[in-house]
């Protein structure tokens, strides 16, 4: 059974309406440039903490953690602390189909 969504239109061309607002805001906070600065003597920043991608995206870690889950992030673990790599960040922005939870 099928659950009603109380909206003007029919349901997939609400998500497809939706995916499109969530793709278009993400490009444009690419566009603005709001990467973490790089440590000194770099000139990109390779890695980024869980801490800095929550921030980025400006999302919770339990929502960090349910992309990983679901392979749309892979973690790197470096002693203690787990990283992500900035050109899997990068991508996330580029895929057609947003991070949702």
């Amino acid at each position: 059974m099928e659950t009603p969504i109380l909206f003007p239109m029919q349901p997939e061309q609400f998500w497809q309406k939706l995916s499109e607002i969530v793709d278009g805001l993400l490009n444009e906070k690419l566009r603005q440039g709001n990467h973490p600065s790089p440590p000194p003597g770099l000139t990109s920043r390779p890695l980024l903490s869980i801490k800095e991608v929550c921030t980025f995206f400006q999302i919770t870690k339990p929502t960090i953690y349910e992309w990983i889950r679901h392979g749309k992030l892979k973690p790197y673990k470096v002693r203690a602390r787990v990283y992500f790599l900035m050109t899997d960040i990068e991508s996330l922005f580029k895929c057609n189909s947003a991070p949702t939870m």
